[in-house]
């Protein structure tokens, strides 16, 4: 097996987490995995991998040899593909990261143009609301709604995550609208127990910004699980405009204290820093991009 070769099953190995599902990907048993493995290993003359019964870590050396492993993998991939004049056509596995709520509601329903525009694109979308390392856990792209820390990574901003406290018609029939924040004490407030920002909502107060602390009788991890609470009526909530928008438009939530809530995070799409953009990172960036700047579509 070539240097090549052995690259890729270490970097499956790693990105798998494990000898058994990196064979599935790679159409070889798990015994010839832990051989090519150990085979890399002794040719190195270095461990790569701690290994246990229940899990595989990276030791410093491995860590160091997967980051390289994999950009060199990357690299014979862009080449092959000058060489045989594809460089032009977005092609092979995109890997995608994204929010639950937001790429439920925002990037899914883009995918059937984007995919009947790139055929020859196989799309993988991960949902977690975990902060993922796209080098090492092998994504293209990722949508983050965050305050970007990560100098590594190239950056496109796409839109603010705008806040919207709201109800629905229901909750407000029988408890009324709050007329300011500090009024928000005395109601039912929907509350995401992972996230201890949440239970201090931000408002203005003039030319300043101040956290109100809230609570309620219904409590979950799960911004998703809040979303439908509200619309059943059980309280209020404070959700992004991009999932609770179109339910206002119809009628299924009203939102109350407009101007007074204090906007979240900008909404970027990242990627890692590369010299040279696949095709089908840059296709799927601009799409992307042109379908949510200057104003994104929720906001319509």
């Amino acid at each position: 097996m070539d240097r090549s070769e052995e690259m890729s099953v270490y970097v499956n190995v790693v990105r798998e987490g494990g000898f058994s599902a990196a064979a599935k990907v790679l159409g070889l048993t798990p015994s010839a995995v832990s051989k090519q493995i150990s085979r890399l290993e002794e040719r190195l003359d270095a461990r790569l991998l701690n290994r246990t019964t229940r899990q595989l870590s990276m030791t410093d050396e491995g860590e160091i040899y997967f980051h390289r492993a994999t950009a060199i993998l990357a690299d014979i991939e862009e080449a092959e593909a000058m060489i045989s004049n594809r460089l032009d056509l977005p092609r092979g596995t995109l890997r995608v990261s994204s929010y639950i709520s937001f790429g439920r509601h925002q990037i899914v329903p883009l995918m059937p143009e984007f995919l009947n525009s790139n055929p020859e694109v196989k799309l993988q979308l991960s949902l977690s609301d975990n902060m993922v390392d796209l080098v090492q856990e092998g994504f293209d792209v990722a949508i983050r709604v965050a305050d970007l820390t990560d100098s590594s990574l190239v950056a496109r901003r796409l839109a603010l995550d705008r806040r919207i406290v709201c109800a629905a018609p229901s909750y407000i029939e029988k408890y009324g609208i709050p007329r300011s924040p500090e009024a928000l004490r005395d109601h039912n407030c929907l509350v995401v127990t992972n996230v201890p920002s949440m239970r201090d909502w931000e408002f203005t107060f003039g030319n300043t910004v101040r956290k109100i602390h809230v609570d309620g009788r219904f409590e979950t991890n799960s911004g998703v699980a809040v979303h439908e609470a509200a619309l059943d009526g059980i309280g209020i909530a404070q959700l992004p405009a991009f999932l609770v928008a179109r339910d206002i438009r119809a009628g299924r939530l009203v939102s109350f204290l407009e101007g007074r809530v204090a906007n979240g995070k900008p909404i970027h799409i990242v990627y890692p820093h590369r010299r040279h953009l696949s095709p089908k990172v840059r296709a799927f960036i601009d799409f992307v991009v042109a379908k949510m700047t200057p104003v994104p579509p929720w906001e319509i």
